[in-house]
């Protein structure tokens, strides 16, 4: 028997059923973006740091609301621990990046021929900060932080991974509401990617189909990404080099998202095409345990990697593994996420970090049987004062993988 929602409809019938579900959602607000300069500045003199360098990357777009796709000349905005910000791009840029910025600031140029670091160096030091702690956007290129460092000889440079995911990590209102809505608009295009699988169909068009489906839901670039596996396909983690072509029986792994408002989705669901056979129904239980179990370890002050901990042990406790041993999960439990479809911190064995209310983060301990099929089940939740909460409500069982029965 086929499980409920799983074919019976078309891709016509199917992207009709669908209509726009953005309404009430608003993006990230000017004041927000202001009030997130205003922390950093704050966290900069806590920690004497005369500058941060942000390169075109999320962690730009997160404090000031300007998007721009990163390439190799230097385009980046510099926050100052005095309140200051200017940006530096080349001379040709200026006017499409004041197209783009929200938060206006004093802009400096450069030329083709010139050095940006050198630029840099003299910003610096027009800002008194020719000496002391700068720290450097992670996402930078390595060339470019490297100029950027023989250029500022009298700088002392750090990283500033630590400072920024310390804000990024810990998801304001705002962040949560946009998450949410686009985790929903995801999981029903889920439900209806299932619906339109038939004998025949391949992973391209259900792929393809995904993405016209994003894109009725209100997620103007349709999908951030999408991997649709069939049969043993499955067993691969992020999928395999060719297409495949659904049979009757077959299992399938659909794990897709989309971006709202700058704000990444990600949701993974495997159920069969057809009447599943005792070994798939055994295993989806066990792996729907391993999600559970991952998601009602966390609690605030715990370290991130008790999630992950509590999910090997159910699946060691069912026969699999021990630690990434196949069959079981080769993986970690799973990721951050919010600007970036991963970011820190991770739900994975010697991470540290102490959980935090605010924190997002995916559920998705994947059962691997090599050669066989693999089975995962994602869904993303928040931390709150009292433990987990879903973002969307994880798959009931095998035979209503959507939730769609009454």
């Amino acid at each position: 028997m086929m499980a409920i929602g799983v074919g019976g409809s078309t891709v016509e019938a199917a992207l009709a059923g669908l209509s726009d579900m953005t309404s009430g959602i608003a993006p990230i607000s000017k004041q927000e973006f202001e009030s997130r300069l205003g922390k950093l500045q704050d966290a900069m003199k806590r920690d004497s740091v005369a500058a941060v360098f942000l390169h075109a990357s999320s962690s730009l777009y997160y404090f000031t609301g300007l998007k721009w796709n990163a390439s190799e000349r230097m385009v980046a905005a510099v926050v100052f621990a005095d309140g200051t910000l200017i940006y530096i791009a080349p001379f040709f840029e200026s006017e499409t990046l004041k197209d783009y910025w929200l938060i206006e600031a004093p802009l400096h140029l450069w030329q083709e021929h010139e050095s940006p670091s050198q630029l840099l160096s003299d910003v610096l030091a027009q800002h008194g900060a020719s000496t002391g702690k700068v720290l450097i956007d992670p996402a930078t290129p390595f060339g470019m932080a490297e100029a950027i460092i023989k250029a500022n000889s009298g700088n002392e440079f750090e990283s500033a991974h630590g400072m920024i995911d310390s804000f990024r990590s810990i998801k304001s209102d705002s962040e949560l509401a946009i998450i949410r809505r686009a985790h929903e608009m995801t999981l029903a295009v889920h439900a209806a990617a299932g619906s339109i699988l038939r004998p025949g169909i391949t992973t391209t068009e259900v792929a393809d189909f995904i993405d016209a489906a994003h894109r009725a839901v209100g997620a103007p670039g349709g999908s951030f990404f999408v991997i649709v596996l069939f049969g043993v396909a499955t067993s691969f983690p992020h999928g395999v080099k060719d297409p495949q072509v659904l049979k009757d029986n077959d299992w399938v792994l659909v794990d897709t998202g989309c971006l709202l408002y700058g704000y990444n989705s990600d949701i993974t669901r495997t159920y069969p095409f057809g009447t599943p056979t005792d070994r798939h129904r055994e295993l989806w239980e066990i792996e729907k345990a391993a999600q559970l179990a991952a998601f009602e370890a966390v609690k605030p002050g715990a370290a991130c990697e008790v999630a992950d901990a509590a999910a090997r042990k159910s699946l060691e406790s069912a026969g699999f593994g021990p630690d990434y041993q196949l069959p079981g999960l080769p993986h970690r439990a799973g990721h951050g996420c919010g600007l970036d479809i991963h970011e820190g911190p991770y739900l994975v064995k010697g991470e540290s970090t102490p959980l935090k209310e605010g924190m997002v983060f995916s559920s998705e301990p994947m059962l691997v049987v090599p050669d066989e099929f693999g089975i995962r089940l994602e869904d993303h939740f928040y931390v709150t004062p009292k433990g987990a909460q879903w973002f969307t409500e994880p798959s009931r069982s095998i035979d209503d993988p959507f939730n769609s029965g009454s």
